[in-house]
């Protein structure tokens, strides 16, 4: 016997909505560093960054090629979750796949649509990654590509089918308030894979190792120290198996937190621009932004799957779907292309929260180490090794640039030189 259909929120949802969203807009007003002191304005930038006429034109060719295509990459794939969440296709799709548990045709569904959407999508990921190839950014073997890609596609189904069966349970359950607990458990999924990335996420694409031990680790340690944070190791990850890329992250959260520098980077910087990139992680670490960015995350997504039972619960889009509702597993790609839409809208809010702590990471760098010297240079040969546009055009920029432009960084070390 079919599950009977949820009890809707009603007007109670929508007031659920409001109030989660201004609770996160609250949050945000309050922790992210808006406006830093010494952020420059347009008009003081350099828009190429102090690079050589050279290094901008191979910039340029290298973006020129690269940027179309992943744009529409990620169109693609956006047009088939549209597709397959607005009309009958994906419903019907979902009910040809096997399985008589329904936990089980869910994710045969949901590893359906992904592989899909991928398919979709190669005739541009592929010449994309050629691209890469050609530019000396990419170390992969085509065979090590499609590895990631499947990887990719593994982890993403198990992620989505985590959160769907949360989702779909609790409709079927469908007890008056149901949707109430959908929102908080999915802001608690956020915070839980927030805490487990590094230990079950990471591992499957890296490999990652102690920083061996001299100098230039007795030297991060020390400048941790100098911060007034115990650093016990700093990892060093394999990304050369991949790329020719220079980066550092801070992921995890309590216990799961750790530092971790590329390879690359090891290798190809000077200890002087490690220590600057260390710092600058080391400022994430000091102002708390994995938590702040997990907080903010988890009230998003709690927002998040309250418009996904409003969407999915309106009528005209059920018939547009061909689906009863969200207890139904057919409704897997009305609630794949709702959340790929809201993902693709809240871009520009999340990049510009993102800017901002990055900013501030900058700015506590160049506080600890007071070396504007290395760090622009560091700059520029980020923009050089990685092909970074130095100062992208505005659409772009505000769409898709989660760290501020190489200009602005460069324009901020000078004024953070000016007013020091």
């Amino acid at each position: 016997m079919p599950p009977a259909e949820p009890v809707r929120p009603g007007w109670a949802g929508y007031l659920c909505v409001g109030l989660l969203l201004a609770a996160l807009a609250t949050l945000a007003a309050v922790l992210v560093p808006w406006g830093s002191p010494v952020a420059p304005s347009r008009q003081q930038l350099d828009p190429t960054a102090g690079l050589d006429a050279e290094t901008l034109s191979a910039i340029a060719h290298y973006r020129s090629r690269s940027v179309p295509l992943g744009l529409a990459a990620q169109a693609v794939s956006l047009l088939l979750a549209l597709l397959l969440a607005f009309t009958s296709w994906g419903a019907r799709l979902v009910r040809r796949l096997p399985g008589r548990h329904w936990p089980v045709r869910l994710s045969m569904a949901v590893l359906t649509l992904l592989v899909l959407g991928r398919i979709a999508a190669l005739p541009f990921t592929v010449p994309l990654e050629a691209v890469r190839r050609g530019a000396g950014l990419s170390t992969r073997s085509w065979w090590l590509w499609a590895l990631d890609v499947c990887r990719g596609v593994l982890v993403d189904t198990v992620a989505t089918v985590l959160a769907l069966i949360v989702l779909i349970g609790l409709a079927r359950w469908g007890r008056r308030g149901w949707w109430l607990l959908a929102s908080a458990l999915g802001g608690l999924l956020v915070v839980a894979g927030s805490a487990v990335y590094p230990l079950l996420v990471e591992p499957v694409f890296n490999t990652f190792e102690p920083l061996p031990p001299g100098e230039l680790r007795s030297s991060l340690v020390r400048l941790a120290a100098e911060d007034g944070i115990v650093v016990d190791d700093v990892l060093s990850v394999d990304a050369s198996r991949r790329t020719t890329a220079l980066n550092a992250y801070v992921s995890g959260l309590g216990p799961t937190r750790r530092l971790v520098v590329y390879d690359t980077l090891v290798r190809d910087a000077t200890p002087d621009e490690v220590r600057l990139v260390v710092a600058h992680e080391l400022g994430h670490t000091v102002d708390h932004d994995v938590a702040i960015g997990t907080a903010l995350g988890a009230l998003g997504a709690s927002a998040g799957v309250l418009v996904l039972v409003l969407g999915t619960g309106s009528g005209a889009v059920r018939r547009r779907a061909g689906v009863d509702g969200l207890h139904s597993v057919e409704v897997a790609p009305l609630v794949l292309g709702l959340a790929a839409v809201l993902m693709v809208a809240v871009l520009p809010a999340q990049n510009a929260v993102s800017r901002s702590i990055e900013a501030r990471a900058d700015v506590h760098a160049l506080d600890l180490t007071r070396d504007v010297a290395t760090f622009e240079a560091m700059q520029r040969r980020f923009v050089a090794t990685n092909l970074t546009d130095p100062d992208p055009p505005q659409w772009l920029y505000l769409w898709f640039a989660s760290h501020p432009s190489p200009a602005e960084r460069v324009a901020l070390a000078e004024r953070w030189l000016g007013q020091r």
